[in-house]
């Protein structure tokens, strides 16, 4: 697991490979301070062709405008070398934050981990699966 600490906010993460998919596990903040050493991981995870990358944003308590851009430019990565990244979350706030960015059709998104894995090419693009 890797720590991530500032003196204000803190924000820890794991990974793990399930098929082929790396996913990795946000808990706690994705700000100003937490974002860059987040991005410089994101990047080295989306540095191959193809990558396929599941964020699991379900432990996530708080991400501002920095966080947001972290996500923006590991999708932005994963989709220029043919890949994929979702989102797990069913946090509504986290929803309307992306809705009133006009994030929310950027973004593949899901409300469980088991549905973001078995979703398939066909799925690739934005959607809104709960279940």
């Amino acid at each position: 697991m890797t720590e991530i600490h500032t003196p204000a906010t803190a924000l820890r993460s794991s990974e793990r490979v399930i098929a082929g998919t790396t996913v990795v596990e946000l808990h706690g903040e994705i700000d100003l301070l937490t974002g860059q050493p987040l991005s410089a991981r994101l990047d080295m995870l989306t540095t191959a062709p193809s990558p396929d990358l599941v964020l699991d944003l379900r432990a996530l308590s708080f991400i501002d405008c920095a966080g947001l851009g972290v996500l923006c430019r590991a999708q932005n990565r994963a989709a220029v070398r043919g890949g994929r990244l979702r989102l797990v979350t069913g946090r509504t706030g986290f929803l309307r934050i992306l809705r009133h960015a006009r994030l929310d059709d950027v973004f593949e998104i899901h409300a469980r981990l088991s549905t973001a894995l078995a979703a398939g090419p066909e799925s690739d693009g934005a959607s809104a699966t709960a279940g």
